[in-house]
C-alpha cells in the first residue's frame, strides 16, 4: 500500500530550461543550442547539483572554455532567468492529494544548494512539499541509490510504502532498483489517472 509521495521538482512542478537565458543571451539559436548542449551543458550543471560552488565550477569551466567567459559567468549571476512557470495542474494535483489521505507530501530533486532557495521561496507549488531532500545540501544525486537511502532513513519511510514521480526514467528506474515504487512523469492529466489507478482514489 502507497503511504508516501515523492515528487522530482523540475519539470514535474516547475519548468527549468536554460534557452530562457541563452536564447536571449545570444540572439542566435544555434549558438545557443551549441553553448547549452557543449558548454553549459547537463554533465556540469550536475556537479553544482552535487555540491560544487558555482563560482568554482564557473571558474574550472571558463579555463575550459574561455571564449565563453561572459555566459558563464551570467549562468551564475542571472540563473533564475532559466527559471519558466510551474507546471500547469499540478499545484491542483498536490492539493487534491492532501485532501485525500497523503496530508504529508515529499521531494526529492537534483538541485544546487545555492539556487534552490530562491526558487523554494518564489514558486508556491512548494509550500504544498512539507519535506524534501536537496542534493546540493547532502552531495549525492539521483539515480544513484545513495541518495535514496538518505531520504527514506531521514524521513523513516518504507521503500515498499513510497511512490517515487519523476519526469527523467534514469531517476525512475533508479528508485524502483532501491524498491521505491516509480512513474516517469509526462504532464498533470496523464499522472492523475496513474495514480487513480495506483491509489484507487478520486481527483
Amino acid at each position: 500500500m502507497i503511504k508516501n509521495i515523492i515528487f522530482d521538482f523540475g519539470a514535474v512542478l516547475v519548468d527549468w530550461n536554460p534557452h530562457y537565458l541563452f536564447d536571449a543571451y545570444f540572439n542566435d539559436i544555434e549558438e545557443s543550442n551549441y553553448f547549452i548542449e557543449n558548454v553549459c551543458n547537463s554533465e556540469w550543471n550536475a556537479e553544482m547539483d552535487g555540491g560544487k560552488p558555482f563560482e568554482q565550477a564557473v571558474r574550472e569551466r571558463t579555463a575550459m572554455f574561455p571564449k565563453y567567459a561572459e555566459p558563464l559567468k551570467l549562468y551564475q549571476t542571472n540563473w533564475m532567468d532559466t527559471m519558466g512557470d510551474e507546471i500547469p495542474g499540478m499545484y491542483d494535483l498536490l492539493k487534491s492529494l492532501k485532501n485525500n489521505g497523503f496530508p504529508v507530501l515529499y521531494g526529492l530533486t537534483n538541485w544546487s544548494a545555492e539556487t534552490f532557495p530562491e526558487v523554494r521561496k518564489k514558486y508556491h507549488i512548494f509550500s504544498l512539499i512539507d519535506k524534501m531532500i536537496v542534493s546540493g545540501e547532502v552531495k549525492q544525486l539521483k539515480p544513484n541509490p545513495e541518495i535514496f537511502h538518505t531520504l527514506l532513513n531521514t524521513f523513516n519511510l518504507k521503500a515498499e510504502e513510497s511512490l517515487f514521480i519523476d519526469d527523467n526514467i534514469k531517476n525512475v528506474e533508479g528508485a524502483k532498483a532501491v524498491g521505491i515504487n516509480a512513474i516517469r512523469f509526462e504532464n498533470a492529466n496523464k499522472l492523475k489517472e496513474d495514480l487513480k489507478k495506483l491509489l484507487t482514489i478520486s481527483f
